[in-house]
């Protein structure tokens, strides 16, 4: 006689504590992701809500801001000014994303959209990343044009458009600061801002380099600097929302650390098949089989293993299938090996 396999879903306790449901026919492809009913995550409950205002309010003076900084550009013959406007357009492109994605993850799931659109925010992610590595492109290029045909830079322009740019970078920061610590994409946002205010700064100091000196080579200079910058920081949003995309172990979670911290639980005598990803920009997700020859384990270890999972590597939906007969190959094992 051979035991069937348990299927325990971590995320979604029912009110005894823990959801129970039996899995006859999993598939090779099924890791308990078509799940019908609704999940409640409620890692950031002010982000759609209490800060709905920040974002509209970022993103009104920051597109503000980019139109300014981008018409005093052309007309004080700035590169860095206008790659400054190119770098600020990225954080409004920002802004709408992480906003979208806000409003997105509060739709309920459906019977298509088994997880609801919590991967938009990956896809917002990885637009905003190749639209800003293409507007540098053409920054660059007009920088490296300039360094060869000098024009004429008002520096006590450059100076004042990019004051105002630390004011409306900061405040933005300021806006998102309290949030920072319970939502990546808030603090993404805030971190964001608050780089943006020391690149401003550096504008400034050019500014008055050039009225003091005027070397006008040093705009296309600064230009290039900040088109740099642009380019590290945004590489690094590439690869993170691809490996996002492809469903890749997030960076801050070690498999081998989550397999032992498992295997460290009662009764527990084997574990395969263990996948984790990331559902969002904010979400990760944990499928995985454990062997428990000695019985049925019941609510107490689904609550037991959602804590751990969530407090430790903060894996907020988990996905557990227990196989009772030690004896039995599951296909998924036999597959993955």
């Amino acid at each position: 006689m051979q035991d069937h396999p348990h299927t325990l879903d971590a995320g979604e306790p029912s009110p005894s504590g823990g959801r129970r449901h039996a899995d006859h026919g999993h598939g090779p492809h099924d890791h308990g992701h078509g799940h019908g009913h609704h999940h409640h995550h409620n890692h950031a409950p002010t982000t759609a809500e209490g800060f709905n205002r920040a974002f509209l309010v970022g993103v009104v003076l920051n597109s503000s801001f980019v139109v300014a900084e981008a018409v005093y550009g052309l007309i004080s013959g700035s590169m860095a000014l206008i790659a400054d406007a190119g770098h600020n357009m990225g954080d409004v492109l920002g802004l709408l994303a992480a906003w979208g994605a806000s409003r997105l993850a509060t739709r309920r799931p459906s019977a298509r959209f088994t997880y609801g659109f919590r991967s938009s925010s990956m896809l917002a992610a990885l637009f905003n990343a190749v639209l800003l590595l293409l507007v540098t492109g053409a920054i660059t290029y007009e920088s490296i044009r300039r360094l060869f045909e000098p024009g004429v830079v008002a520096g006590p322009i450059v100076m004042i458009i990019a004051a105002i740019g630390i004011a409306v970078n900061g405040a933005t920061a300021a806006l998102f600061a309290s949030g920072r610590r319970g939502d990546l994409n808030l603090r993404g946002a805030f971190l964001h801002m608050a780089s943006d205010a020391l690149v401003s700064a550096g504008v400034v100091v050019a500014g008055a380099v050039i009225w003091v000196t005027g070397w006008t080579l040093l705009d296309p200079l600064v230009s290039l600097v900040i088109s740099g910058l642009i380019v590290l920081s945004t590489w690094s949003l590439l690869r993170e929302a691809l490996w996002m995309v492809m469903q890749a172990v997030p960076d801050a979670i070690r498999p081998d650390d989550v397999t032992s911290a498992l295997m460290e639980m009662p009764g527990v005598k084997g574990l395969h098949d263990l996948h984790i990803w990331s559902m969002s920009t904010t979400e990760t997700a944990l499928t995985c089989h454990l062997v428990m020859p000695d019985g049925h384990p019941g609510d107490p270890f689904l609550n037991d293993a959602r804590r751990m999972l969530k407090d430790r590597y903060r894996i907020s939906h988990a996905t557990l299938q227990v196989e009772l007969n030690e004896n039995c190959e599951c296909p998924l094992h036999s597959a993955a090996a």
